[in-house]
């Protein structure tokens, strides 16, 4: 490894703050370097140097990849299951070698992921961590993750509805700051008493018979706002409570394929791939709580939601629940996008009556 050791790793999310903070603690000697916030600059960078018919995370990936290698990373990390994802990281970092970046890259995918060969990884790259503080380290970036996903889901859920435009928004900047920057048990436990203080400050106007609508799909494509055009915070500006079950909590302690199959029963038989059937098991159940409507997004060419995606039309009939499917690549429209979203909301209105 060089003298001066800077780490990178792509977006998805907020989890970022969480990979700040983990990479931070594995590695106290070493420059966290998070990749610039996606623009269009890095859908470009990432488009122009991908095999044409990958899907779209792997193009957001190597644009990452390439900003942070332009800002002086050296090292770089992915990880990655379920899916094609998994496989990506040997071919993103075959094309950044050819494109002529001098770079480490750890591929925590696969078997790579299981403790020992992980922990070996890690010692390799240079973690000065004894086995017990690397465990330590991971289990804090895991409670991290479900402190995440808990104030995610209740800003989803209400932010439509905040008084004072923008308090939803501050509150959670600033625990994603103070995540980054955690390095004790205790100062997690202090910055979620703390956002837990905050949240009840905020007021909400939520009138009794509001749009509720859910999202499922693949897994990148739900999680990065910028991979779907922010479409959480269009829906809350339309005034819809928006209800997304997929998260990186979820995909490590929720998930389980027997009991979403058994929950799709009269719709799937067979598991369809990847996150294919908790789509359709979630649509199931938000038709029979009740919601408005889901949207299913997914990105061009993502087999396992593709192979679910005459299920969800069967489901949507048969339950009479309207199911907006989304298809996202570098080369979709924003405006299209935004433009079917909010025909899609006008239908719902005319629906419910409001």
């Amino acid at each position: 490894m060089p003298a001066r050791t800077v780490i990178s790793y792509p977006h998805m999310g907020s989890y970022s703050a969480v990979l700040e903070q983990l990479f931070g603690r594995l590695f106290p000697h070493a420059t966290i370097l998070t990749p610039p916030p996606i623009t269009q600059k890095t859908v470009e960078l990432g488009g122009r140097c991908s095999p044409d018919f990958v899907c779209s995370p792997f193009k957001y990936n190597l644009g990452n990849y390439i900003e942070g290698l332009e800002a002086g990373a050296n090292l770089l990390f992915q990880s990655g299951t379920g899916c094609r994802y998994g496989y990506y990281g040997e071919l993103q970092e075959q094309i950044l070698r050819d494109m002529g970046h001098r770079f480490e890259f750890a591929c925590l995918a696969r078997k790579n992921a299981r403790p020992l060969p992980l922990l070996t990884r890690l010692w390799q790259l240079g973690c000065p961590l004894p086995a017990h503080k690397v465990a330590a380290a991971f289990h804090m970036a895991v409670c991290s993750i479900r402190a995440v996903d808990s104030l995610e889901n209740w800003i989803r859920e209400n932010i439509a509805f905040e008084r004072v435009p923008g308090s939803c928004d501050t509150l959670h900047e600033q625990f994603l700051d103070k995540i980054s920057r955690t390095r004790s048990q205790a100062e997690l436990r202090d910055a979620v008493a703390d956002c837990q203080r905050q949240l009840c400050k905020i007021k909400l106007d939520c009138p009794q018979n509001h749009l509720r609508v859910g999202i499922i799909g693949e897994v990148y494509t739900l999680m990065e706002p910028a991979s779907n055009f922010n479409l959480e915070r269009q829906l809350a500006a339309e005034g819809v409570a928006v209800t997304r079950a997929m998260s990186i909590w979820f995909l490590m302690f929720g998930r389980d394929n027997a009991t979403s199959l058994r929950r799709s029963e009269g719709y799937l038989r067979y598991p369809v791939g990847a996150t294919g059937v908790d789509s359709v098991s979630q649509s199931l159940d938000y038709a029979r709580r009740g919601y408005d409507g889901v949207l299913h997004l997914k990105s061009f060419g993502c087999i396992p939601e593709l192979n679910a995606g005459p299920v969800l039309t069967r489901l949507s009939h048969r339950e009479g629940m309207p199911i907006l499917p989304l298809s996202f690549d570098t080369h979709t429209g924003e405006l299209g996008v935004r433009t079917r979203i909010e025909a899609f909301v006008d239908m719902l209105r005319m629906r419910k009556g409001v």
